[in-house]
């Protein structure tokens, strides 16, 4: 079980849980995670900090509701900032002010809404992100909207405009980042073949990346994300090493 302890923060104006660890790492080294589109809480899967003490990695887990992560205001979330813009506005500063972390010692995980989302992030700024493991990233969140998704709705006029946003239009062929990791389970008929398009775009992109679209789990749910957190959390922690080692 984890030694470490959760705690719940508000930053910029919103709810944040935290995870510190009972040692932490004397590199500055932060995990940043974003939830699904169900809100569980990171905290109520002992997979996940187990990990975490394992490296010494704390963790926050900001909340931002079904905002998808996007850079599109949610109402559900807040009528004035996006969830991407308050990562980079609010939950950045915190995790400087907190532990002293900057990037590029931040790494960003996300399940489900939020591996997409941090995939998308990482793709969108690879200099701020350039580590990121997703599991069971929900990339093609468009569809939903096609099946009547109201907070979706209120964030695009339709599923095309959703489209143009998912993490795959965002891969850059020149700018990326430099260590990413996905995964889901074969199981995971809603969500696979998305991922298994990502993986083609990188490889034809030539651009470096870890996947494993192979290893089943239960489907899509904490029951495959707990399988999965040791090799997601292992490549966190093995990569932001690696990019320590690269500046020193």
């Amino acid at each position: 079980m984890p030694a470490g302890a959760w705690t719940e923060e508000i930053v910029g104006g919103h709810p944040c849980e935290v995870y510190e660890p009972p040692q932490r790492n004397e590199h500055g080294f932060v995990v940043v995670y974003l939830h699904g589109v169900h809100l569980s809480r990171l905290r109520d899967h002992p997979p996940f900090a187990e990990q975490f003490d394992r490296f010494g990695l704390p963790a926050a887990a900001p909340v931002t509701q079904r905002s998808w992560w996007t850079d599109k205001i949610c109402e559900e979330f807040d009528p004035h900032i996006s969830a991407e813009q308050h990562i980079l506005e609010n939950v950045l500063p915190f995790l400087e002010e907190r532990w002293g972390s900057r990037p590029p010692r931040i790494a960003l995980l996300g399940t489900s809404m939020g591996g997409q989302g941090a995939l998308r992030l990482a793709y969108k700024h690879p200099h701020v992100f350039p580590i990121v493991a997703a599991i069971s990233p929900a990339i093609d969140y468009h569809t939903r909207l096609k099946e009547g998704d109201e907070t979706l709705a209120g964030m695009y006029p339709n599923s095309e405009a959703a489209r143009q946003d998912t993490a795959i239009l965002h891969v850059h062929p020149l700018n990326w980042p430099r260590h990413q990791f996905f995964c889901c389970d074969p199981a995971d008929l809603r969500w696979w073949e998305s991922a298994d398009r990502l993986r083609m775009k990188l490889s034809s992109l030539g651009i470096p990346f870890e996947c494993d679209l192979e290893t089943e789990g239960g489907g899509h749910g904490f029951s495959y994300y707990n399988r999965m957190a040791e090799k997601a959390v292992t490549f966190l922690a093995k990569r932001l090493e690696q990019e320590r080692l690269r500046l020193v």
